[in-house]
Formats: structure tokens, C-alpha cells, sequence
């Protein structure tokens, strides 16, 4: 084995123990931004599989105003070419690897990772805020499987800037 291959070798051993042992706090945060996301892909999935038409109906709480049929078949939920529960469900997917990238010092050693991470969960949580305005105020029905997506972007939203504040103030503000 050669020089650089024991040193990516130690590296990746480090990267592991870290994410899987560490008791950091931001990566106790990152690990809670994974559960979310991970519960939002969730809804999406039966979002996505209704609105692909793999499956016909989503049970809704018997609870007036529900209707999650209708809002998932909405014209907004088609507004981009593509149904929204699959945009969202990729997107919730893709702040895993970010969440999991990098040891448990990244705000410090890499602190543009937190800050994209941070950046796209707030676009993110703004669009689900927008979604979720609409059911009530367009559609005049609610989707738990909506409800359940955007508390999950609300949640990643808030706990990705815990990080990318101290991300920040590794960047531009040294002690």
C-alpha cells in the first residue's frame, strides 16, 4: 500500500468512527436533520406513488377538510413539468450525503458545506411554506402527507443553521 493510500485509508477510518460514534453536537444535529429528511421522503414516497398514478387513492385521517387526493392532483402540484412529490422527495434525499459529509469539525475545515446545506434547506422551507399555503387558501383541503413533508423542511431548515452559523463564523470572523 502506498503513502497515499494508508493516509486516505486513516482518513476514512477517522470519517467513520467519527459519524457513527462522535457525541459532537453538530453531529447529533446532522443525525436529526437524516430523521427528518428521512421521515419527509417518507410522505413523499406516497405522495410520489399517487401521483405517478402507481397507486389510486391516499387515506386521509377522518378528520373534515382533508383531501389529499385533491391537493396532490392539483395544478400546482404539476406546475413544473413534474409532480411536486417527486421534486420534494429528491430533494429531502439529497440532504443526507450532505448531512453525512464530512468529520465532526466541519464548520471549521469545510465550512461551505454547511452553508449550502443551510442555503438549500431554507429555499426549501420557504417552497414548503408556499405549498402549505396553498392547500387551505387554493385547494380549500389539506394533505397530511403535505403537512408532514413541510415539518420535516421546517425542522431541517432550523437545525442545518445551528451548524452553518458557526460554519459562518469560521469563514469571516476569527477569534
Amino acid at each position: 500500500m502506498n503513502k497515499l493510500s494508508k493516509i486516505k485509508n486513516k482518513d476514512s477510518q477517522k470519517l467513520r468512527r467519527e459519524l457513527q460514534e462522535s457525541n459532537e453536537s453538530d453531529l447529533n444535529v446532522r443525525r436529526a436533520v437524516i430523521g427528518l429528511s428521512l421521515l419527509g421522503i417518507g410522505a413523499m414516497t406516497a405522495v410520489t406513488l399517487f401521483q405517478t398514478g402507481v397507486i389510486k387513492h391516499l387515506p386521509d385521517p377522518p378528520i373534515d377538510g382533508f383531501d389529499s387526493d385533491k391537493v396532490n392532483s392539483s395544478d400546482t402540484a404539476y406546475a413544473l413539468g413534474v409532480p411536486d412529490g417527486a421534486l420534494s422527495l429528491a430533494s429531502l434525499s439529497a440532504n443526507i450525503p450532505l448531512a453525512a459529509f464530512g468529520g465532526e469539525n466541519r464548520a471549521e475545515t469545510m465550512p461551505l458545506v454547511p452553508l449550502a446545506a443551510a442555503a438549500k434547506a431554507t429555499v426549501e422551507a420557504a417552497v414548503a411554506g408556499w405549498y402549505f399555503y396553498q392547500m387551505p387558501m387554493k385547494e380549500k383541503a389539506w394533505c397530511g402527507y403535505c403537512i408532514v413533508g413541510a415539518a420535516a423542511n421546517f425542522g431541517i431548515a432550523a437545525l442545518t443553521l445551528v451548524e452553518a452559523k458557526r460554519a459562518w463564523n469560521s469563514l469571516f470572523i476569527r477569534n
